[in-house]
């Protein structure tokens, strides 16, 4: 009797410390990252697994196969049906799955259990605002309550109040969320974007500078960036910026068309000119306005020739525009010497548009190049 005892703890012993290497040794290959290993050693036969599950669970999640994951979920809380933390890391997963009915109900049960915890609040906003329900924002507003240095809430919360354009309080929620992180990436972007949509361009500058400080560069910020700038008429580092902005987007016609003007009002007519062309070359939409301020420029150079093409063209996209029409007149009477056919041309404007404000322009040219031609018949 005593031997069959002996061997019977003996077995016993060596179940249970065999087990635990199994689970230790999942942990190691876990914690490597060898998390299919790791799932192998969790799951061996020789030992329980009950208590293991959730790790089984998360280290199909690592590998991304969350059908495992909730399976795995399941079973770790039908063995353990009063831990609150599987049944929350089973309603995130629900929620990263798009089970947002199981999800939101789950968490509704935790919050029953416990209503002071900030984060099961937090969760339930998630899962709310993925289903497009407007209660979404209290379950935020519960979780600031609970926890005011609860970033992501803070953020939720800002992010908010700028898209109602209730600025003042998104500022605030801001300014509380950087006074516990002042690196916070997404609070400086909306700040950023606060102050840009209140049309505080000297503020969006120095906040999207503040994003670019920290390693941030996108296309999103050097574009409101350049905006910013251009608003207060720094055209150089505006140009700057839309160039940065270009090097994710080399082909955005409307970027290289918008340097463009800021080359213009810069006086940098070649450099305007060069751009402009640019622009037409990428688009395939009506092109009217494009040719029309290339055109402008062409003029600006004394390049008459080249202007008058570009307004032609302008009419072509276009055989309504008629301040393209107007132009080309105007830049014909420039470039051609002959009297006679600036008065021509005047003439026909004139009766094609009796009722459009640039008649009165062309009726005052006119007048003087009669004038003019008066005055070269009475020399003779």
């Amino acid at each position: 009797m005593k031997i069959n005892l002996s061997i019977l703890l003996f077995f016993t012993l060596t179940i249970l410390v065999f087990g635990q290497s199994n689970e230790q040794t999942g942990d190691d290959l876990y914690a490597l990252g060898n998390y299919s290993k790791a799932i192998e050693a969790y799951m061996s036969e020789d030992f329980s697994q009950d208590p293991v599950y959730d790790k089984i669970a998360k280290a199909y999640i690592a590998i991304g196969n969350y059908g495992e994951g909730l399976n795995n979920y399941q079973k770790a809380i039908k063995a353990n049906p009063e831990n609150s933390l599987l049944q929350f890391e089973y309603a995130k997963l629900l929620t990263r799955t798009k089970k947002y009915d199981k999800a939101e109900q789950l968490l509704q049960n935790l919050l029953v259990a416990d209503s002071l915890n900030p984060n099961f609040h937090y969760e339930l906003g998630l899962v709310l605002e993925k289903q497009n329900d407007s209660s979404a924002i209290k379950a935020f507003i519960n979780t600031f309550e609970l926890d005011q240095t609860h970033q992501k809430a803070i953020f939720k919360i800002a992010k908010r109040h700028i898209v109602k354009r209730k600025f003042e309080l998104a500022h605030s929620f801001i300014d509380k969320g950087l006074e516990n992180y002042e690196s916070n990436i997404e609070l400086i972007s909306l700040k950023a974007q606060a102050y840009y949509y209140q049309e505080y361009y000297t503020h969006s500058v120095v906040w999207f500078n503040k994003l670019l400080d920290l390693g941030e560069k996108s296309e999103f910020i050097h574009e409101k960036l350049s905006l910013s700038y251009s608003q207060n008429s720094d055209y150089e580092d505006a140009i700057f910026h839309r160039k940065e902005a270009l090097k994710y987007n080399p082909y955005n016609a409307d970027a290289i068309f918008v340097i463009g003007t800021y080359y213009e009002r810069l006086s940098n007519y070649e450099k305007a000119e060069e751009y402009y062309k640019k622009s037409l070359l990428l688009k395939d939409v009506s092109l009217s306005n494009e040719y029309l301020r290339l055109g402008r420029i062409l003029n600006r150079q004394k390049k008459y020739d080249e202007a008058i093409k570009a307004f032609q063209n302008a009419i072509k996209e276009d055989p309504t525009d008629i301040m393209a029409e107007f132009f080309l007149i105007r830049t014909k009477d420039e470039y051609y010497a002959d009297v006679d056919t600036k008065i021509s041309l005047y003439q026909t404007f004139i009766e094609k548009h009796k009722d459009n404000p640039f008649v009165n322009f062309a009726e005052e040219r006119l007048k003087e190049l009669k004038q003019e031609k008066f005055l070269q018949q009475d020399k003779f």
